[in-house]
């Protein structure tokens, strides 16, 4: 199940509105296929697995990280598949959190004859799952707010410019975390003063949109969110709720939103984040402190020493 996890990983901020999803086939404690989810309307992970397999997968055990499908949808059923390939067992870490599926495949496998079985290395897999339920039962996509700050809570200079704070370390972080989300958000305030990209810097991600949230709509028209080769995939909206509201009708799952400051305390305020990550540099700004920040509890330090990733879910945070 773990190498199934590792697969789906792979496909995560690629798969809207559909969930990143591995497979693995295993018979007699060999591998003899694999496969995962790639892009929405592509083979599910179940079928790539299948087609994959070096042998006849009937009387084999399918591994899957994900309750499978029991209705055609883009693609024809899970289920069917498996059945018709002859499997005898069929064990997923989590159970689908869409109403419309959730429980069905295993009443459809037993009926047919095919052993079940679910919550293997569920916890696991689970922030996998994490942005697709959050939609498929909210409308809405799950929130990632991520800032970096220093030791005395600042996330910018005296003068507003934050890019130099977290290092190269953090950096590259960063850009594998837009590898596996589905938009990157922030405020007028951050294209202003930065004029990021927003896209990643790491390995390539086609499938990145970018949101920034004005109110009052100034932007400059020069900046590379809007000149780029990836301008198609800007969206600018006038409030957190608006934003995140269409991007859920879109079906985009797990926005990250990297600042600023009154864009994060904005989502906060509303009850809309679901994570929070704060990268911490060893340095002191001085000036006034972060004003309201939540106590975070340090989770991972990056073996270099330069920075930390703090990491706390929203229910934490609450607490």
């Amino acid at each position: 199940m773990r190498r199934a996890i590792g697969l789906a990983w792979k496909s995560a901020g690629h798969t809207r509105p559909n969930p990143p999803v591995g497979a693995v086939i295993v018979r007699d404690g060999r591998v003899i296929g694999e496969g995962r989810h790639r892009v929405c309307g592509g083979d599910h992970a179940e079928v790539a697995a299948l087609k994959s397999c070096r042998e006849s997968p009937r009387g084999a055990t399918a591994y899957v990280t994900l309750e499978p499908c029991s209705k055609p949808g883009r693609v024809g059923a899970c289920c069917d598949a498996i059945m018709a390939a002859g499997l005898a067992r069929v064990v997923w870490a989590c159970r689908d959190p869409n109403p419309v599926n959730r429980g069905k495949a295993a009443r459809r496998l037993r009926a047919a004859g095919i052993e079940t079985a679910s919550g293997l290395c569920a916890a696991e897999a689970a922030p996998l799952i994490a942005p697709f339920a959050k939609l498929v039962t909210s409308g809405l996509p799950f929130v990632t707010v991520k800032l970096a700050i220093s030791l005395d809570g600042k996330i910018c200079d005296l003068n507003g410019k934050s890019q130099w704070i977290s290092c190269p370390a953090s950096l590259r972080r960063t850009g594998a975390m837009r590898e596996r989300v589905d938009v990157v958000m922030v405020g007028g305030e951050t294209v202003r003063r930065d004029n990021p990209s927003l896209l990643c810097h790491t390995r390539r991600n086609d499938s990145l949109w970018r949101a920034v949230v004005s109110g009052s709509g100034d932007l400059p028209r020069e900046a590379k969110i809007f000149t780029d080769e990836a301008r198609g995939r800007t969206l600018v909206y006038r409030s957190p709720r608006e934003a995140l509201s269409d991007l859920g009708r879109r079906g985009f799952m797990h926005v990250l939103c990297e600042g600023g400051l009154g864009l994060a305390r904005s989502l906060a305020a509303e009850g809309l984040v679901d994570e929070w990550i704060s990268v911490v540099a060893p340095i002191v700004i001085g000036d006034s402190p972060l004003g309201g920040a939540a106590n975070f509890r340090m989770d991972e330090i990056s073996p270099s020493g330069a920075d930390a990733f703090v990491r706390a879910s929203a229910a934490t945070r609450r607490a």
